[in-house]
């Protein structure tokens, strides 16, 4: 597939610009601001490789509880990047109200097509819930926040309900959104993997739909971004481009070999070892893999927040995404 033309000479870019050193004159500290999710594993890699350290970068890693929390981190200066599973959603919002605050140079999430699990949306056994259309005068969970409250009233609306009258939407902690469907405290949830895998496995729910979002927003669906900030860019373009560089060689080792790493992933979120059998690979796409399938599925996500009142004009997605040119020294 034809990649986009900002990401075809990424190598050597980065290879002429210093990248790979055999030794460093100094370490170059960088602040980052990750969600403990399937989705950031790129992430954990390269921490476990020590792929930042052969790079010359010593990581100040910030774990944060929130989506939220970790674009607050950026816009406020404290954090110079967000890993892979940063919320795609809330960058761009942010970005509407703080403008050139953000590069994109990631996507993460999953699709019908190449047949990797993002979401699900997760009943009770016992339900006869099938779909959305069948949540009329039902509850429904999602992931807190004004990301998945958007996805999850476009859901609605797309299947012919009202979601002010017809459902009652509620946030809901991922580590409850199980506990919340077996007790009955709400109908279904609108879950992110590894929910919906655990679930299955546990007997306490079944999905009812499995990556129903990208059935409805596009195939396939990315709901997690890596970002830089453009201050990072302009001050320090070459520390930048090693970071790109090390986030794009960890991703490639996970799409490659995900049995290999996903054994590292209880060391940095709630999954537990007993549950690695049951991880559904995620679909993490690095810089220089970018294509327009991938363009325009962020494009009609970001899209969804029009329709749905929470950005006020149109955004265009790829003045948003990292260019070669942005990381010039």
């Amino acid at each position: 597939m034809k990649k986009i033309v900002f990401s075809t000479t990424l190598a050597a870019a980065l290879l002429s610009a210093g990248g790979a050193q055999a030794a460093c004159d100094k370490m170059e500290k960088v602040v980052a601001a990750w969600l403990p999710i399937m989705q950031t594993t790129a992430y954990y890699v390269a921490l476990e490789e020590g792929l930042f350290e052969k790079n010359c970068i010593e990581i100040d890693s910030n774990k944060m509880q929130s989506p939220n929390h970790i674009i607050d981190a950026l816009v406020a200066g404290r954090a110079d990047f967000g890993p892979p599973g940063a919320a795609a959603g809330i960058a761009m919002i942010a970005e509407s109200k703080f403008p050139g605050t953000f590069k994109v140079f990631g996507l993460q999430g999953g699709g019908i097509q190449v047949d990797l699990i993002n979401d699900g949306l997760i009943v009770h056994p016992d339900s006869d819930i099938k779909s959305f259309a069948d949540l009329k005068g039902k509850t429904l969970g999602h992931v807190p926040g004004i990301q998945w409250r958007t996805i999850s009233r476009h859901m609605v609306r797309a299947a012919g309900l009202d979601p002010d009258k017809d459902v009652t939407l509620t946030d809901l902690a991922v580590a409850m959104q199980v506990p919340a469907v077996a007790g009955g405290s709400v109908d279904a949830t609108l879950s992110l993997e590894p929910v919906g895998s655990i679930a299955a496995a546990s007997g306490k729910a079944k999905r009812a739909m499995t990556n129903p979002v990208a059935s409805v927003i596009a195939d396939p669906f990315y709901s997690g971004a890596a970002v830089l900030t453009t201050k990072f860019m302009q001050e320090r373009p070459d520390v930048a481009r090693k970071v790109v560089e090390v986030i794009d060689e960890a991703t490639d080792l996970v799409m490659a070999d995900f049995d290999k790493y996903k054994v590292i992933i209880p060391k940095y979120t709630a999954i537990q070892e007993s549950q690695l059998d049951l991880l559904a690979k995620p679909y993490l796409r690095p810089f220089h893999d970018l294509n327009e399938t991938d363009l325009n599925s962020y494009q009609a996500f970001v899209d969804v927040f029009v329709k749905e009142g929470v950005l006020k004009e149109p955004m265009d997605v790829r003045e948003k995404m990292l260019k070669l040119a942005d990381l010039a020294s």
